[in-house]
């Protein structure tokens, strides 16, 4: 908040100036660190430079590090806080990189050893210490970080993922090194060829695509930031500053005080967030609106930092800078959405969460039945037990239960032109009730075109068209290059034109020959005292149509209108009405005009129609629905559109729109055609049934498999199932789980 001087209850003086401070702690902490506020920060706001950087969990928000981490509840890497930190930071990916290099370095010979195995006898000792040597730094160098995460779920006793993974490759390891060490403390009947069969290379690969796993999980988190990077990319570095005396100097954007007055020439973007002084000019505000069309500014208006002024140049007054901009909430708005997801792989937490108890007590009860009632010698039978349940109830089927089947339906989805970033967006777009849509560039081809030529006097339309043309060439306003394209569709030839004029804001006039011509807005037909009343109920009907409406004038009498629209795409219809099919309710947002919105919706069939609205109000839109209970996906393209993907959901970028909207989307429409949102429903209903088929399969294979690893049918069957054999079937689980992923290969989308 701006604190007035007669009213602010504290001042603090510094470098020769006095500043007003909402508080007297505020004030003291400015006098503590005052060159915190360099670079146009308003001394009266709240500081913020010089804290230390927080870390969150997006799955447990209430969890809050200084530095980058683990989550001690879930295990997932923590991320910044702040929206300005993220990307920046990306030691813990080098990390975790080298970690599963050197893994997959050790863990390959080690394989080719354990293979050996299946097809000679056991080759003496010597091949055991290679195993152990090789798989000692892969366990407890390259894993530590996942076993620390495991031994920190038992300490705060919020089991997870990390916690059986830790389990398991602590097992097989060490009833391995027991193996290695002490091989007489296993009875003759444990032994093959004489030795005691290892399980190094199960610990060690177990290992191994853990750290992949967690490379990939990194690699995605690091990229949402680019949604931020993008966004900061658009506000220009230099702004043009007018000194008191009338001199003129490049300034770096930090520089710009509130007040200040700067200059925007043609072709460059505005600075901060301004009010035109003097001056005229066509501004493009897309990044902001969505809007294709410019608008035209003039004294008095405000324009929006970092949009681009196309034609005229202007003075404007600096009225918000730094944090204060427009830009900047929005970054700040994508960052907090970004923030808020959560990842697909909690369901297998929660099941791990019941699951790791369940297994430890399985364990503890085949050890102590064993030593109790076994058959001697009692502590290696009833160890053999504890150890083959540990290995067998090795989460391997239920860690790639989720991932296996993100993985190959990312890939079906690509192939259907699906583009999937996130997996959260494929557990959630299945279950979407509500489809919010941008129009710019999204339901409508996002580029004006001329869609009416209706003459109005004697002209032909084709001369009427020829002669706008001609003007149009010439202008440097975007709608201007429409109307010449609409000629060259047509196959005319502009007019020779002499006698060029621009009316900044009004549009164009020249001489054809001997006659005079005016191509423009009414302020213009005004101007050139040029009767249009009488032809009203025809610009009436285009303007319901939502049409940007251009006169045309020969010598002083209206010859006809242009009407120009941003058409439909030739898909949104049929994709609008399978959207209806599946159940959806479909809300458009837009920048644009009541008129244009209204036109654009009744065609189309929009279930609700929400115009001149700007991101922020996009943003809430989103929220307000979520609110209601509803699950919403937004589908948009613009910059403007990036705030409410991230809030939404789901967010669905068009391929066809800007990188910050895709940044922020969790999948991306390749063609950016809507039909894409049915596909892309298709392809969750199918995904999220294959996952639930992996994590059933993983969960029976556990149900049968724990109980016979614990020794049920010994004493009905003399059946002990050896460490080797539970290695075996859990091999055979995550199998049976990929094969079953491979299935989304081949699903109709």
């Amino acid at each position: 908040m701006d604190v007035d001087p007669d009213d602010a209850p504290a001042s603090v003086d510094y470098g020769g100036q006095t500043f007003y401070f909402c508080s007297k702690d505020c004030a003291e902490r400015f006098r503590g660190n005052p060159p915190q506020y360099a670079g146009g920060q308003r001394p009266h706001e709240e500081p913020v430079a010089g804290e230390e950087a927080i870390y969150t969990c997006p799955m447990h928000p209430e969890v809050q590090e200084t530095k980058p981490g683990a989550c001690p509840k879930c295990g997932m890497s923590l991320e910044p806080l702040m929206a300005k930190a993220a990307g920046e930071d990306d030691a813990e990916l080098r990390d975790m990189t080298w970690r599963f290099w050197i893994a997959a370095v050790l863990s390959a010979p080690l394989m080719l050893l354990a293979m050996g195995h299946m097809v000679m006898p056991m080759g003496g000792r010597a091949r055991a210490w290679v195993e152990l040597a090789l798989a000692t730094p892969v366990v407890w160098w390259c894993g530590w970080p996942l076993l620390v995460r495991g031994w920190r779920s038992v300490l705060s006793m919020r089991l997870n993922m990390f916690t059986l993974i830790a389990l398991g490759v602590l097992a097989a390891w060490g009833y391995s090194v027991v193996a290695v060490l002490a091989p007489g403390a296993f009875p003759a009947a444990m032994r093959e060829g004489g030795a005691v069969p290892v399980y190094f290379e199960a610990a060690a690969v177990i290992t191994t695509l853990v750290l992949l796993g967690q490379v990939l999980e990194l690699r995605a988190r690091r990229r949402t930031g680019l949604a931020i990077r993008s966004l900061l990319d658009l506000a220009p570095k230099t702004a043009r500053l007018i000194e008191t005396d009338g001199r003129e100097r490049d300034v770096s954007l930090d520089e710009v005080q509130v007040g200040d007055h700067l200059r925007v020439r043609p072709g460059e973007k505005i600075p901060v967030d301004a009010a035109v002084l003097e001056g005229r000019g066509s501004v493009d505000e897309s990044m902001v609106t969505g809007e294709s069309m410019p608008v035209e500014k003039q004294p008095g208006d405000e324009v929006i930092g970092a949009s681009l002024n196309v034609t005229g140049s202007f003075v404007v007054e600096a009225r918000r800078v730094g944090a204060g901009t427009l830009l900047a909430q929005i970054i700040e708005m994508v960052g907090q959405a970004q923030r808020s997801r959560a990842p697909i792989q909690r369901l297998a937490d929660r099941m791990a969460g019941w699951f790791v108890p369940a297994v430890l007590a399985a364990a503890a009860l085949a050890f102590a039945a064993w030593l109790a009632w076994g058959p001697s010698p009692a502590g290696p039978h009833a160890l053999v037990a504890a150890v083959a349940v540990l290995i067998i109830a090795c989460p391997c089927a239920l860690g790639l239960a989720t991932p296996m089947s993100v993985m190959v339906a990312v890939g079906r989805g690509a192939r259907a032109g699906v583009l999937v970033k996130e997996a959260a967006a494929l557990e959630v777009i299945e279950r979407v009730d509500t489809l919010v849509v941008d129009k710019t560039g999204t339901l409508t081809q996002g580029k004006p075109k001329v869609t009416r030529v209706v003459r109005l006097g004697d002209l032909h339309a084709n001369e009427l068209l020829r002669l706008a043309a001609g003007l149009e060439r010439m202008s440097e306003h975007p709608l201007a290059a429409a109307v010449v394209e609409a000629a060259a569709a047509r196959e005319i030839e502009p007019a020779a034109v002499e006698d060029f004029d621009v009316y900044g804001g009004k549009g164009v006039t020249g001489r054809v020959g001997q006659h005079s011509v005016a191509v423009g807005n009414a302020a213009l037909m005004a101007d050139c005292g040029v009767d249009i009343e009488r032809f009203g109920g025809t610009v009436d009907e285009l303007a319901e149509q939502g049409q940007t409406v251009m006169y045309v004038a020969l010598d002083g009498q209206l010859g006809g209108v242009l009407g120009l629209a941003d058409a439909i795409k030739d898909t949104t219809p049929e994709a609008v009405r399978m959207l209806h099919a599946q159940g959806l309710r479909i809300v458009m947002v837009t920048g644009d005009t009541q008129a244009t919105a209204r036109a654009v919706g009744r065609q189309l069939g929009i279930d609700r129609i929400e115009s001149g609205v700007l991101p922020k109000r996009k943003n809430e839109i989103v929220g307000q629905l979520q609110d209601e209970g509803h699950i919403v996906a937004m589908a948009g393209d613009g910059i403007n559109d990036a705030a409410a993907l991230a809030q939404a959901d789901v967010g669905i970028a068009m391929g066809t729109g800007t990188d910050a909207a895709m940044h922020s989307a969790g999948l991306t429409l390749v063609k950016g055609d809507l039909r894409g949102i049915v596909r892309a429903r298709r392809l969750s209903q199918a995904t999220m049934k294959n996952i639930r088929q992996n994590l059933f399969f993983a969960v029976i294979y556990n149900a049968v498999g724990i109980p016979i690893a614990a020794g049920v049918l010994y004493p009905f069957l003399g059946v002990l199932l050896s460490p080797m054999i539970a290695a075996a079937a859990m091999t055979f689980s995550s199998v049976s789980v990929i094969a079953n992923a491979l299935r989304l290969r081949n699903v109709e989308l």
